[in-house]
């Protein structure tokens, strides 16, 4: 089983997703681990001003299925089963960061754990537990 290597996994995000280059950028990558930064504009805030959780929800998700990708490239069929997040506190505007680690892949199940805090800090804002159905 190998995996995609970052611009391949860019690409794949590319042709798949078109609209996320626009929002997400994929700053490494390594087999089972991927950091994620969400750019963070106007669209993406709620009111008052901060990242919304939806947007932290999409960050979080992409992130997970980068991780899978770079460490098997069949991966891509794979979908989002379970997803469980604590926001635990409120980002002020500005870009976001996900760090990415799945924690156990299985033949049918990979779980992975999902750490986010602002760009510019290493405060946690969220953390979410999330499990793919792999193909």
């Amino acid at each position: 089983m190998s995996g995609m290597s970052r611009e391949e996994i860019g690409d794949w995000f590319a042709s798949h997703f078109p609209n996320a280059g626009k929002l997400l950028r994929l700053e490494s990558v390594d087999p089972g681990r991927a950091r994620l930064r969400l750019k963070a504009g106007r669209g993406q805030l709620r009111p008052g001003g901060t990242v919304s959780g939806p947007s932290m929800m999409m960050l979080a998700d992409a992130a997970v299925y980068a991780a899978l990708l770079a460490m098997d490239r069949e991966a891509g069929d794979s979908v989002t089963s379970n997803f469980n997040i604590a926001f635990l506190s409120r980002p002020e505007a500005g870009d976001v960061i996900a760090e990415a680690e799945l924690l156990s892949v299985g033949r049918r199940l990979a779980v992975a754990e999902v750490r986010l805090h602002p760009a510019d800090q290493d405060t946690l804002v969220a953390q979410a537990t999330v499990t793919y159905v792999r193909s």
